[in-house]
């Protein structure tokens, strides 16, 4: 394999790869019961912990 067949590979596939990649973390951040998880998230802050 030389640097043209891998460039060529890594231009195709790579893009097909990245275009799944950001696809599947936009379908994870707006998923069904994903708010309950982002709401605790948000409000992490402001929980009592006795901490010293």
């Amino acid at each position: 394999m030389n640097y043209e067949s891998a460039r060529a590979f890594a231009d195709s596939w790579g893009l097909v790869f990245t275009v799944l990649l950001f696809l599947g973390l936009v379908g994870w951040t707006f998923r069904k019961g994903a708010s309950r998880d982002h709401d605790a998230a948000a409000n992490m802050i402001f929980r009592d912990d006795d901490n010293g």
